[in-house]
């Protein structure tokens, strides 16, 4: 006969105290295509995460023409393709060139409106959102993780963008001082948001690279003065984490007390070359890649993960 032994209440109580964590954990990354295969879901689903940031090119749509009849079927693709678990988290998604309709595009892409209500229908953005009636996809949330009060503030570097400089793998700083990345509107109101006084800890989700300055592609560096100014408002913040995406490869900044990580690509490994930079902390990784924020009381922790869930690069933030 089977015996079956039942385990005390005190004794249930330990084994979830010793299993169960409290910790809250974000996902995120960039560069997922929907023609490509996902696999890197089935580790991202291990996290146990609690939300998942997109960091842009959620999908790949823009044609030359700027039509959006691609972006479009590329959305309904990636809508099958991802894992169901997925649909039960909150998501919060930000756009780059690929999901906003153009290549390197910016303030001149003729379908902009169109695509933004596009983008605004995928992510199911409610009705009375304040991105459904203004231009540009930028946003703000506030939660109380673990105790702390953070702000997430999402950027949208395409919709207001002024003219880039130079080639595509060889950009040249824009120095016109009335050109811009975020245009008046969004600058007025990122620093209205990191005014708040009570926020212990800003999450800044930039498509682009903020921090790093040394390799040829788009970055926040090809306008100077529009880098230098972010990190004015930036810098005297006591928490600051950046999340950014773009890059095809993942990598950890570091800036004085701003902490910037790159997760990217989920599905789509970058090229061979080698790239360093004076912010960089460790080394850059050109795999299939995506992050991990885990929320401590005490201590933000840092995660960029390769596809077997494997930790490349970490950091941690004291709070």
């Amino acid at each position: 006969m089977l015996a079956i032994k039942f385990l005390s209440p005190f004794l249930i109580f330990i084994f979830f105290s010793l299993n169960v964590s409290s910790d809250t954990k974000i996902g995120f990354g960039s560069c997922l295509d929907q023609k490509y295969p996902q696999k890197i879901w089935r580790s991202i689903a291990d996290e146990n995460i609690n939300k998942f940031i997109f960091l842009g090119d959620n999908v790949y749509g823009d044609v030359p023409s700027g039509d959006t009849k691609n972006l479009v079927k590329a959305y309904e693709l990636q809508a099958r393709r991802f894992p169901r678990w997925l649909n039960d988290l909150e998501k919060l998604a930000i756009w780059d060139d690929h999901d906003y309709g153009k290549n390197d595009g910016g303030s001149e892409y003729k379908n902009k409106q169109l695509t933004q209500k596009i983008f605004m229908d995928f992510w199911d953005v409610p009705a009375n959102d304040p991105r459904r009636n203004r231009e540009g996809t930028y946003f703000s949330k506030d939660y109380i993780i673990e105790k702390n009060k953070i702000k997430i503030i999402g950027l949208d570097t395409r919709y207001f963008r002024s003219k880039l400089l130079g080639s595509r793998t060889n950009r040249q700083p824009n120095n016109n001082l009335n050109s811009s990345i975020l245009g008046k509107s969004q600058w007025s109101w990122l620093a209205n948001e990191l005014n708040d006084p009570k926020t212990e800890i800003f999450i800044i989700l930039s498509s682009i690279q903020v921090l790093a300055t040394e390799h040829g592609y788009e970055k926040w560096a090809n306008f100077p003065h529009e880098r230098d100014k972010l990190i004015n408002l930036l810098q005297n913040k006591k928490n600051i984490l950046i999340l950014s995406g773009d890059r095809h490869r993942g990598a950890i900044y570091k800036h004085n007390k701003i902490i910037e990580i790159t997760a990217s690509s989920l599905n789509k490994p970058g090229s061979s070359d080698n790239e360093t930079d004076k912010l960089m902390q460790g080394r850059i990784h050109k795999e299939i890649n995506y992050g991990v924020l885990i929320i401590k009381e005490d201590a933000l922790d840092i995660q960029l993960k390769n596809k077997d869930g494997t930790i490349l690069e970490s950091a941690i933030m004291s709070l």
